[in-house]
């Protein structure tokens, strides 16, 4: 799954996965004060594209074949 194939909206939707996926995959913890605010928005875009490039909760629940392996 790429980033062309899915919504913002659908993205958004699931916002709580990319949040642990951020973390898991990448060791970055939103809640980290300042952290989004020092970033540009391509830098997050980025790494949100880079979840559905991975094995990962976001692209499992977002995958179109229903593949949601635990």
């Amino acid at each position: 799954m790429d980033g062309s194939a899915v919504t913002w909206a659908a993205l958004l939707s699931q916002w709580a996965l990319i949040e642990a996926d951020l973390h898991s995959e990448y060791g970055i913890d939103l809640d980290t004060p300042g952290l989004l605010a020092s970033r540009t928005w391509r830098w997050l875009r980025n790494r949100i594209f880079g979840l559905l490039a991975a094995d990962t909760r976001l692209c499992r629940a977002l995958s179109p074949d229903g593949d949601r392996r635990p």
